[in-house]
């Protein structure tokens, strides 16, 4: 896609310092504020999308939700009517993707994990509290610090309680095949903030184990098959973390956390976290365990009738 600006461009009164992101809707650029001297980020549509309604609609509705929110954990929107074209301005955040992290560490330390986490739920449990999901939520829209404060950014596919609802067909066309898509969204229906708690226990699950849950299956079979416990991947992650991970990532809606406050006392409160027996979740191990168990059970008479036959001829 062709960038409508480039760095060591003025658009208004702002210097494009550099480029920092461009996919096939927006350029995303480090820029300074000429009347602050502050830098700050702008994202800009692609020229070729800006006469897409449905665009133009989410573009919008982030600015929007972005401008009426305010969080440590949410970027500060920078308001300012008289623009010569369509862009979104926010504050600076000196860090990096949670993607870019875990591409660079693979995996994070249990503390790490946890910290991320409980940083996520306290943004969740704020715009859920003003009727808004997210909808995308996945490490490419968490920024990182060094430090491990936590932003959370693009809310261009968010839903607010009273908008027009956005289809699925055009969710899709945003978040494609994202693992960290719910099983009801899956299946078309509109998500919620459950739908952002299971988000997040795929986040942790990956921010521990260093793969997600259902890797190299398809959207339909996540809707049939159980996650790997994070355990069988990496042993050193407690029976109650897990069981934390499975009740995030429950695939009946009702039985998964009713709030982001709920999921991080638990996280707070491990020692009190009740491991539930969950047969079905056995995990591979325990899998091939019970496959042998059978198999040596249906080779049982096969084996006592060897032996009668040995001592008979002998």
């Amino acid at each position: 896609m062709r960038s409508p600006v480039n760095p060591g461009q003025e658009l208004d009164h702002y210097h494009i310092a550099d480029q920092i992101g461009n996919d096939a809707q927006v350029s995303t650029f480090r820029a300074i504020d000429l009347r602050t001297n502050q830098a700050v980020a702008i994202k800009v549509p692609h020229p070729e999308l800006e006469t897409d309604p449905v665009f133009v609609d989410r573009f919008r509705r982030e600015e929007e939700i972005g401008t009426t929110l305010e969080h440590p954990g949410l970027v500060k929107f920078v308001a300012d009517e008289h623009r010569s074209q369509s862009y979104i301005v926010t504050e600076w955040f000196d860090g990096e993707s949670l993607r870019q992290l875990l591409h660079r560490q693979k995996k994070l330390s249990q503390e790490q994990a946890i910290r991320v986490a409980l940083a996520i739920c306290d943004v969740l449990g704020f715009i859920h509290s003003h009727g808004v999901v997210h909808r995308d939520l996945r490490p490419e829209n968490v920024l990182v610090d060094s430090k491990y404060h936590v932003k959370l950014i693009n809310f261009g596919t968010a839903a607010k309680l009273g908008a027009r609802r956005i289809t699925f067909a055009s969710l899709a066309q945003v978040v494609g095949v994202s693992e960290y898509i719910s099983p009801e969204e899956l299946n078309g229906k509109r998500a919620d903030a459950r739908s952002d708690l299971y988000a997040l226990g795929v986040i942790l699950y990956e921010m521990l184990t260093g793969r997600t849950p259902f890797y190299g299956s398809n959207p339909f079979e996540r809707l049939v098959k159980h996650p790997i416990p994070p355990r069988d991947v990496d042993p050193a992650i407690s029976p109650q973390l897990q069981e934390v991970i499975f009740r995030a990532l429950e695939r009946e809606h009702r039985k998964r956390y009713v709030t982001a406050h709920a999921f991080s006392h638990d996280l707070l409160h491990l020692d009190r976290v009740g491991v539930k027996a969950r047969p079905q979740l056995g995990g591979t191990k325990a899998k091939w365990r019970k496959v042998l168990f059978y198999v040596s059970i249906a080779l049982l008479p096969i084996a006592v009738f060897a032996l009668l036959l040995f001592f008979a001829r002998g």
